[in-house]
């Protein structure tokens, strides 16, 4: 069974500073992308950041502010500088991997980050 399991959420006020982490545990044959979605009350989820096999790639919102990186297949960091009130959302990791079933998408359980004076 694969396990996402995140951190690093909070409160923050305007142009501070948190780090995510997400680490997947489980049987895992192979991990095709790791990344992070988020979901603002009343919105749709989005994706802010991701590794895959093609290389990172990051929502226009976020470029140059957030950085995505990971020690392993199976771990994956979000740092987010320069936070602004509009990044408030829980924040999802997102895995997809191939197991003994197959391929498929996995989600963590999110975690809620504010940003507010």
């Amino acid at each position: 069974q694969v396990q996402l399991v995140e951190s690093g959420g909070g409160l923050v006020q305007p142009g501070g500073s948190l780090r995510l982490s997400c680490a997947a545990s489980g049987s895992i044959f192979r991990m095709y992308a790791l990344g992070w979605y988020r979901q603002a009350p009343g919105m749709q989820r989005e994706l802010v950041a991701a590794i895959t096999s093609g290389g990172t790639i990051y929502a226009d919102s976020v470029k140059g502010r957030f950085t995505i990186s990971g020690d392993n297949a199976k771990t994956v960091y979000l740092q987010m500088n320069s936070l602004r009130p509009e990044d408030t959302a829980v924040y999802y990791c997102n895995a997809e991997l191939e197991t003994i079933l197959g391929k498929k998408n996995y989600w963590g359980q999110g975690t809620q980050v504010t940003v507010s004076s």
